[in-house]
């Protein structure tokens, strides 16, 4: 049995961050780009949770990345 994984805001900036970090995503690409990434059958809720965080999914994947630190060179 396949279970639908509930996303939350939180978790939806973690995944963001990640795959910022592993380089499979760009800062700068649309947060549409995130769903190659989560299951097909998880995207709807990932979907209304980011509307209901008043994200659009043509949105800057930077936006969801608010607290990002920086190691210095």
């Amino acid at each position: 049995m396949k279970t639908t994984v509930k996303y939350d805001i939180e978790l939806i900036k973690e995944e963001a961050l990640e795959l910022v970090k592993k380089r499979l995503v760009n800062r700068q690409q649309q947060i549409y780009t995130l769903c190659k990434y989560i299951p097909h059958r998880d995207w709807v809720n990932f979907e209304l949770e980011l509307e209901k965080n008043e994200f659009l999914l043509r949105d800057r994947i930077i936006d969801l990345l608010e607290h990002e630190s920086w190691d210095e060179d």
